[in-house]
């Protein structure tokens, strides 16, 4: 060894390894960089599981020819460790929540809680709100042009797909940029409102309380403009109402079994539980019948401190599992690694892609983190390898997924309650514009899935049925929209179980 060199990594034996808590983190950056243009995937679970015995092979001391450089050469500990999870299984394991990481980016923003905002600081804000609802609606930086991208006129907007998270994150970078472009405003962020609680009094008023729409929306919309919202002005339900309906959507409850998720399909879509969208649908299904228009969503001020809170959830879900860094969170991932690789990472309009949204140069004054000492994050699955060990108690949830529905068939947002006995024991909000079929997200993902957790005591030994309504039907009706209709979806239950 020259005297340039370093020692190789030094560990402690783990006879019980998982990937997520112990075999994710054996690899850096630029190992997982220097295998991929060699045709090998070292950033996920599925890629290292694939090569585990050559990487095994490799690594090995003392003759290990991988890492290249002496400073990244693996320890007889590691390699025992390494070996050790091969001769159990690969299990896949849990996340352990960690202390906050640098994501390599030093945040250059902070964003606070509206509510805790000092005068002078909500001052500058309604300024900047202001400043931009004045501009001329044709231009570019104006209130109105940036909040069409979101739904009409232009429909950039990516829902129920990976990139949901990460077009968000930048929708709120390019919208904060044009607030501080308002002369005075250099320095405004935008603040968050946390759903978990009221309304915040300070968006009952004006700028934030409503926006009047200067032009028509759907003058350009594609491929055949859409009437209704000119004149408009957005509407919202009462404090009271918002309150009541975060509750009945279980947007709270969505929310907090997102951000106990090891893995990203389960915090966000692609996964048997999409928890993270689904509250983010239910939020929006909360506000008021403008929120709940994909149409025209982004025209009412609270979209923004709305949509502020949902990144501030998504990066307390990144700082906890480790996934602030893109090596990092692409750990999380399985084979579903497309969407962060040119062309599929692409976040039209904007020129930012899906995989430089993952470190985040915001700060945010709170997350919701977990302690370590709260233990391991759940990742409850319906299904495990027989390989595999797993467990179950009397006191684990059922996932109940209302499966197949046809959204390309129902005109608007809807929502999917679940009766027991003929009484609904739980209801979640679908959120999509009033015309899906003319909408390119929509069509690519036709076909979805409503998911609800809830305990064996719930619906042990009653008869579960399904419901479609359409937002402003009363419940007296019945059914708003036929089940036949939508598809003919179908009723799945699991009872969820842990690997161990």
């Amino acid at each position: 060894m020259t005297t340039t060199e370093k020692s190789p990594i030094v560990d402690q034996v783990v006879a019980a390894p998982t990937y997520l808590a112990d075999i994710r983190f054996f690899f850096r950056p630029e190992d997982v960089e220097h295998m991929a243009a060699k045709g090998i995937e070292l950033g996920t679970y599925d890629g290292v599981r694939n090569n585990a015995l050559s990487i095994h092979a490799q690594t090995a001391p003392p003759n290990a020819q991988m890492p290249p450089d002496a400073e990244g050469k693996w320890s007889a500990e590691r390699s025992q460790t390494f070996r050790n999870w091969i001769v159990n299984g690969f299990p896949l394991g849990t996340a352990m929540p960690v202390e906050p990481l640098a994501n390599g980016k030093p945040p250059t923003r902070l964003r606070k809680n509206v509510t805790t905002l000092s005068d002078a600081e909500f001052d500058l804000l309604a300024a900047a709100f202001t400043g931009l609802m004045e501009r001329d609606p044709g231009a570019a930086d104006s209130y109105f042009a940036l909040a069409g991208q979101h739904g009409l006129p232009k429909r950039w907007c990516l829902h129920h797909e990976d990139r949901y998270n990460p077009w968000h994150r930048q929708y709120l970078r390019v919208f904060e940029d044009a607030l501080r472009s308002v002369p005075g405003c250099e320095e405004v962020t935008i603040p968050y409102w946390d759903i978990a609680t009221e309304l915040p009094d300070r968006l009952q008023h004006p700028p934030f309380d409503k926006y009047v729409l200067p032009a028509d929306p759907g003058g350009t919309a594609t491929p055949q403009p859409v009437t209704g919202f000119f004149p408009y002005t957005t509407q919202r339900f009462s404090v009271a109402e918002i309150a009541q309906n975060v509750t009945d959507f279980g947007v709270l409850d969505d929310i907090a079994t997102s951000l106990t998720q090891s893995l990203w399909g389960s915090f966000n879509v692609s996964g048997y539980q999409d928890f993270s969208i689904q509250a983010h649908d239910g939020g929006h299904g909360s506000i008021g019948p403008t929120m709940g228009n994909q149409n025209v969503a982004s025209f009412d001020p609270v979209f923004w401190f709305f949509h502020c809170n949902l990144d501030r959830l998504w990066l307390s879900w990144q700082t906890h599992v480790g996934a602030t860094t893109l090596t990092g969170f692409r750990s999380t991932l399985g084979q579903n690694t497309d969407w962060l690789k040119t062309p599929f990472n692409a976040l039209p309009p904007f020129s930012a892609t899906a995989d430089q949204t993952i470190e985040s140069e915001v700060a945010y004054d709170r997350l919701e983190l977990i302690s370590p000492a709260e233990g391991m994050l759940e990742n409850l699955a319906g299904s495990i390898d027989a390989a595999h060990t797993f467990t179950f108690r009397s006191d684990n949830p059922v996932s109940v997924r209302v499966k197949g529905i046809d959204r390309l068939r129902i005109p608007g947002s809807f929502i999917v309650s679940l009766l027991a006995d003929g009484e609904p024991v739980a209801k979640r909000f679908f959120f999509q514009p009033d015309d899906p079929r003319s909408c390119a997200t929509c069509v690519q993902h036709g076909i979805v899935n409503i998911d609800f957790r809830l305990t064996q005591g719930q619906i042990l030994d009653r008869t579960l049925s399904v419901r479609i309504d359409l937002p402003g039907h009363s419940e007296e009706i019945g059914t708003a929209f036929p089940l036949a209709q939508a598809g003919n979806p179908t009723l799945n239950a699991r009872l969820l179980v842990q690997e161990v």
